[in-house]
């Protein structure tokens, strides 16, 4: 009998205790449900950039909102007084007469008064350089600084300027302090709004991914039917693969927020002394998040890792019975 014919006669049967391996056809290295295929690859990509989006997000939010608390914690601080000129008065003594009077009043640090140059030069950069400001009317400004966490009662004093001090008028920047609240207040919502659409792309892109991966292996999920697996066992392969690649994908969008904000906080510093670092650092402060805003990015991530776990299980559960 020749090689071929040998290779075509049936084998024995194994016996008890015999180590013989399984043909190539009937052995399944790969587990149930592949992470580092192209699938799962892509899947991870699509992860992370959702979760980078979604840091990015949160990451900006916090920053508006420790800007804003410290812009009205500064604003808060400080009240103005604005002496107008007034032809049959000396403007000088009226300046004179309300610095003394804020003075006076319960729970002011300091008062103030800005000369006419310094007043001028508030003007110019909404009204330029080289103009004659003698026959303007320039109001006199006179800044207040508050002790800290008091809240001083303006009525006494604004009273006794608008006796004393005809022109004068008090400013406690209450408007102002609305505004700010309103608009940071307003990028925060918009902020959780990003993120909650964010973590529900998440939720949709694995739900797809793992109706993908369920069709693909559906043999494997009878044959693992057919020896006794229940579906808990299969929605738990399922779940604890997703959750590691969602663990994984996640990791990596938020380590890159992390980077990019560590970097601009970075350049930002190196900016300081220049006018556009002056600016940059008026309006965001130092660009920092802070621990809060670094916890809030990996709380983020895990819940991602968490999303994806979770609704892979679900959607098993419900191709299982039927439903998907």
């Amino acid at each position: 009998m020749n090689d071929v014919s040998r290779s075509r006669a049936p084998q024995p049967p194994a016996q008890d205790g015999d180590k013989r391996p399984l043909p190539a056809s009937l052995r399944r290295n790969a587990p149930l449900v592949p992470v580092d295929s192209a699938g799962g690859q892509a899947l991870a990509a699509v992860i992370a950039i959702l979760t980078f989006l979604a840091a990015l997000c949160a990451g900006g939010a916090e920053l508006v909102a420790t800007s804003s608390t410290q812009w009205r914690s500064d604003i808060a601080r400080e009240v103005t007084i604005q002496v107008r000129p007034n032809p049959q008065r000396a403007i000088d003594d009226d300046v004179g007469r309300a610095v003394a009077l804020a003075r006076q009043t319960p729970g002011v640090e300091q008062a103030q008064a800005f000369s006419r140059q310094e007043s001028e030069r508030l003007l110019e950069p909404w009204l330029g350089t080289g103009l004659d400001f003698n026959d303007l009317p320039v109001p006199r400004l006179i800044v207040i600084k508050l002790k800290a966490d008091t809240k001083p009662d303006f009525t006494k004093l604004r009273q006794s300027l608008r006796d004393q001090v005809p022109g004068a008028s008090l400013d406690d920047h209450a408007l102002w302090v609305s505004r700010l609240s309103t608009m940071a207040n307003t990028i925060i919502g918009i902020g959780v709004f990003l993120v909650s659409l964010v973590l529900v792309a998440a939720g949709l892109a694995v739900t797809f991914a793992t109706r993908g991966a369920m069709a693909g292996n559906r043999e494997v999920v009878d044959v693992l039917h057919f020896v006794g697996a229940n579906d808990d066992f299969i929605a738990r392969e399922f779940q604890r693969r997703f959750f590691k690649l969602g663990l994984r994908g996640s990791a990596a969008g938020a380590g890159a927020a992390l980077m990019l904000t560590i970097g601009l906080g970075f350049v930002t510093r190196s900016w300081r002394a220049s006018p556009t670092g002056d600016q940059l650092e008026a309006l965001f402060g130092s660009f920092s998040i802070g621990w809060r805003g670094y916890g809030l990015v990996i709380l983020i991530a895990l819940a991602v890792a968490l999303i994806t776990g979770i609704v892979s299980r679900l959607t098993v559960r419900r191709f299982l019975n039927g439903n998907g």
